[in-house]
């Protein structure tokens, strides 16, 4: 098989403009977006010293998620598509703003962490169909496997670089300088949207949004399939990972980033299949590929879970990268 074949289809690159941008958005959204998942729960743990606090992190994010994921699709029928992108990813900065406010404080206070926790699940919620409809009305039809091959890999390169980074971030430079990363990857985010062209809605305003209800049982799928895309939605697993015993590198500055790599390492096994991915495009029976993906994550989350030696989990955490990917 030659070579040329497994590597990734840059058609949607090359032909698109608007998928440029947003390629190019979401890479710096996703860097400053891993960059706080990291921080806000360590920040939890450093305040409280409580496993508990920190996974009740993930429960404030779970109800906004379906609830406005409910209207999420109502919502890109019934306006702009470019407009929800540009003014969510500008509150989602806003939110930004005031984790780094709230980390400059001399005490820094715990209620504006799991407030922006559910702000950024809520507004994740209302963007996320936004997006994905857009993409799938610029990219022509037979670059969409394509398309959604290079974002998978966009999004791997921010989830190895992002927690990386982080772990060293917070543990030499303080919970502050993560936050100021992530406001000034949104600032950018916000800049490349209006580059965007208008995405004119496509439904009367009056008639789109009564049918949220309706996609109720889509958000739940899509809340089921992908908690990753809270973002944070498993810190409060990485995060217990020194509790068990591990034997992480000694030290507050140690164990800090220790688990930014532990968050990146789940993305390195994605980014390879991603910089391999042109056989995706001959893939059929996508059904059949997910079940096998999902059965690959689970039997490599166990052993991660199984082992106990710190560096045989950063080996198991990659190979959970199917499902992900």
């Amino acid at each position: 098989m030659p070579l040329s074949s497994l590597l990734p289809d840059l058609s949607p690159w090359r032909s698109t403009r608007d998928f440029r941008l947003l390629w190019v958005q979401g890479l710096v959204t996703y860097f400053g977006s891993f960059m706080a998942m990291v921080a806000l729960p360590l920040q939890i743990k450093e305040l409280t010293d409580s496993p508990l606090a920190v996974g009740a992190m993930g429960a404030v994010e779970l109800v906004p998620l379906v609830v406005f994921g409910l209207y999420g699709g109502a919502l890109a029928d019934a306006v702009d598509r470019r407009k929800v992108i540009l003014l969510s990813e500008a509150a989602l900065g806003l939110l930004a703003v005031v984790l780094l406010v709230n980390a400059l404080l001399p005490s820094p206070l715990l209620w504006p962490l799991y407030v922006v926790a559910a702000g950024v699940s809520a507004l994740s919620g209302l963007q996320r169909p936004a997006l994905d409809s857009l993409m799938a009305r610029i990219v022509p039809h037979d670059q969409l496997t394509a398309a959604a091959a290079l974002n998978s890999f966009r999004w791997n390169v921010g989830a190895i670089a992002g927690p990386s980074l982080a772990g060293l971030v917070v543990a030499y430079a303080g919970h502050a300088s993560a936050y100021a990363v992530t406001v000034v990857g949104f600032t950018v985010s916000v800049l490349l949207c209006t580059r965007l062209s208008p995405a004119p809605r496509r439904a009367r305003r009056g008639e789109a949004v009564p049918e949220g209800p309706r996609r109720g049982r889509a958000v739940r799928v899509v809340a089921a399939g992908a908690p990753g895309d809270v973002r944070g939605g498993h810190g409060g697993d990485v995060l217990r990972l020194p509790e068990r015993g591990l034997p992480v590198p000694r030290g507050r500055a140690g164990r800090r980033a220790a688990l930014g790599l532990m968050y990146a390492a789940g993305a390195v096994g994605s980014l390879l299949l991603g910089l391999t991915s042109g056989w995706t495009s001959r893939v059929r029976r996508h059904g059949l590929l997910v079940v096998f993906g999902a059965a690959g994550w689970g039997l490599a989350i166990t052993a991660a879970g199984w082992f106990s030696n710190v560096w045989v989990v950063l080996g198991c955490l990659p190979l959970a990268a199917p499902v992900t990917w």
